[in-house]
């Protein structure tokens, strides 16, 4: 119980805060939703979101000047990871096609602030997460990180129609936790894991047609979603541009605080090059 107690004291959540881009249709009527980490403003037009059958995902943009102190790959394995996490979330309902194909929804999003990630802060706690690998205590007992230098991030994404009416937007800002977020590494490890998140919040936002927050109904991840984790190939062919999920590898390099960069190929096009 001291353990757990000490624990409670050293968590923390880095700072994330709700940054407004210019890739939205119109930023008036978003509403606050939210949960214990995570801050965002959505607009929803539920019929017109739910009686969508396709989908296209335009890349995700990342913008130098965001975050500067990141290099060009990985940003653009952050935005990489907002657009897989995208594509395998909404495939739960929606077929996803290629961007030159038309579909009911076109779905656009955008980094708007990126923190990076204290790698010598995430290796010492890495380290010590590996230590207590060898400790008996009788029981698994999570090790928190050290509650400084945690990244975070903010994002902007809406789906617009075929004539480009706003379907549904979200503003979205989320930061690593001490506790529960994995040490890595690299500056841009935190922005990378919560990217998929926001894949993944979105996406639930297309799917449900209604906020991914707040939510007290246990929602179970669909076999695609687990075969896509694993590494497998996604459910429909338009998603593999952005490369598959790391699988084992990725678990395993999470495991011993490797930078994403290693283990993470990232899009097609980009591994291509």
């Amino acid at each position: 119980m001291g353990l757990l107690a000490a624990f409670g004291v050293l968590s923390g959540c880095a700072s994330a805060p709700l940054v407004q881009g210019v890739g939205l249709s119109s930023y008036e009527a978003m509403t606050p939703a939210e949960d214990m980490f995570t801050k965002a403003r959505i607009n929803v037009k539920k019929q017109g979101v739910l009686t969508a059958r396709t989908v296209k995902i335009v890349p995700t943009t990342f913008a130098p000047s965001v975050s500067p102190t990141l290099t060009d790959q990985q940003r653009a394995l952050v935005a990489n990871a907002v657009d897989r996490g995208l594509c395998v979330s909404l495939s739960d309902r929606l077929e996803v096609v290629p961007a030159d194909e038309p579909a009911d929804l076109t779905v656009r999003a955008s980094v708007t602030q990126a923190t990076e990630t204290n790698e010598v802060a995430a290796g010492i706690s890495a380290v010590a997460s590996i230590g207590m690998n060898f400790v008996d205590l009788g029981v698994p007992v999570p090790t928190p990180r050290l509650p400084v230098g945690l990244g975070s991030l903010s994002m902007e994404a809406e789906a617009v129609d075929p004539t480009g009416k706003p379907e549904a937007s979200m503003l979205w800002a989320k930061g690593a936790n001490a506790l529960f977020s994995s040490p890595r590494m690299s500056k841009a490890s935190d922005a990378y894991d919560l990217a998929e998140e926001f894949g993944g919040d979105f996406g639930y936002l297309l799917v449900k047609g209604e906020s991914p927050f707040g939510n007290s109904d246990l929602n179970l991840p669909s076999w695609q979603k687990i075969n896509s984790a694993m590494g497998l190939p996604p459910k429909y062919a338009a998603c593999e541009r952005y490369g598959r999920y790391p699988g084992l590898a990725g678990v395993i390099g999470g495991q011993l605080g490797l930078p994403p960069e290693w283990t993470d190929s990232g899009s097609k096009q980009a591994a291509a090059q």
